[in-house]
């Protein structure tokens, strides 16, 4: 067994995946307090277990009464603490640092006293950009911010990049396998601002190619696979899936809406520290600002809200919501995960919470008013046919 000590959780995986263990275990609770902290257990690939393995592991932990033993007596550990030199200089080795230090990029990096610490300043740096680091004290009580990377939590970052004129601002969450951005104009950029710019990059880079992503995730996707030769496949929500699906289908690329972005020929999971290569390379190699080339992608608007619903409810109110559409309406319906319900000018999605007894409703389209909208239509199936 490898003991790899304090490390971020797609670090894992590559050594999982580069060095063919049978396994590999983190422990982290990601932006969650220290008290949930979980197991969560990878396959050969580096890719996290499906459900049935998960359950099967819970069984043999809590009925089986297996053999317990003290640390030091479960066998042979060795202990390599060069891995993240290794993890980070791959991840360099596959952008173009050339033109990266040429550009002589000012960056400002928020790792939120998160596993990021051990990683992304030393990437930066290693890419050749001016690096300012913020709460960059490894800290599992995350003195300085909340580990979830949404804007309320980076309002420092924000200030800073803008005092510094930095060109751009990241941030992570507590076990940096996401990646936030902020524009050199002090903007928040939302994730799936970051995959679709992203996506576009790889798809030029190779000539097309397959994305993976969940069907919560923008449009957006879809349009630029659309224009620079690519085939989107949408899986239910979950990075395990979009990750397994990747290697299933020989993808090119993957991810998520929330920074989290999987390049398969590098690790099967969300990776920040390939993110902030990739990205970097991007500003560097098209020579103009990050809100510029934000710009040009194609913008939508979203929406989302939650509602309660009893677990035990959540499959009629479902199948009722599905058979309406189906019946009083011409809309397109995708039950992956949920129900999607597809018209002309955007989507809603209703989907139930795998952990709490709630419904979230999300809904994108071509303005901001449609898509509150479409949330609150969305929401209003769920109250008629919840008890």
């Amino acid at each position: 067994a490898y003991m790899l000590h304090v490390t971020t959780t797609p670090s894992v995986s590559y050594v999982t995946k580069q060095d063919e263990f049978d396994c590999g275990i983190m422990i982290t609770a990601s932006h969650n307090p220290p008290q949930y902290n979980g197991l969560k257990f990878l396959d050969a690939d580096g890719i996290g277990i499906p459900d049935d393995m998960e359950l099967e592991i819970e069984r043999l932990y809590f009925d089986e009464e297996p053999d317990r033993v003290e640390f030091h007596e479960i066998g042979q550990l060795y202990y390599n603490d060069k891995i993240i030199d290794e993890y980070v200089d791959e991840a360099v080795s596959k952008v173009d640092t050339d033109a990266i230090r040429e550009a002589d990029l000012k960056v400002v990096v928020d790792c939120g006293s998160g596993a990021g610490c051990f990683t992304a300043p030393y990437l930066i740096r290693k890419l050749g950009c001016d690096v300012t680091t913020l709460n960059s004290q490894a800290d599992g009580f995350f003195p300085g911010r909340d580990p979830e990377p949404i804007e309320e939590n980076l309002q420092e970052l924000i200030n800073v990049v803008k005092e510094l004129n930095a060109d751009i601002g990241l941030a992570h969450d507590g076990d940096a396998d996401r990646t936030i951005c902020i524009d050199e104009k002090g903007n928040f950029v939302l994730g799936d601002k970051t995959f679709t710019l992203v996506e576009k990059q790889m798809l030029k880079e190779n000539n097309g190619g397959i994305i993976v992503t969940t069907v919560a995730t923008s449009q957006a996707i879809y349009d630029v696979a659309q224009e620079y030769n690519g085939e989107v496949i949408a899986t239910a929500v979950g990075d395990l899936l979009v990750a397994r699906k990747l290697k299933d289908e020989d993808g090119l690329f993957g991810g998520e809406e929330n920074g989290g972005l999987i390049f398969p020929d590098f690790v099967y999971g969300r990776d920040a520290v390939m993110t902030v290569a990739k990205i970097l390379e991007i500003v560097a190699k098209e020579k103009r600002p990050l809100s510029e080339l934000v710009a040009e992608l194609p913008v939508y608007y979203a929406s989302k809200m939650k509602i309660e619903c009893p677990d035990d409810e959540k499959e009629f109110v479902m199948q009722s919501i599905a058979d309406e559409i189906k019946t009083t309406t011409d809309f397109e319906l995708d039950l992956t995960d949920g129900v999607k319900i597809l018209k002309e000018d955007g989507w809603v999605i209703i989907r139930p919470s795998g952990t709490e007894p709630i419904f979230r409703c999300f809904a994108e389209s071509d303005s901001q008013e449609k898509a509150d909208e479409m949330t609150e239509w969305g929401l209003g199936l769920i109250r008629k046919y919840r008890k």
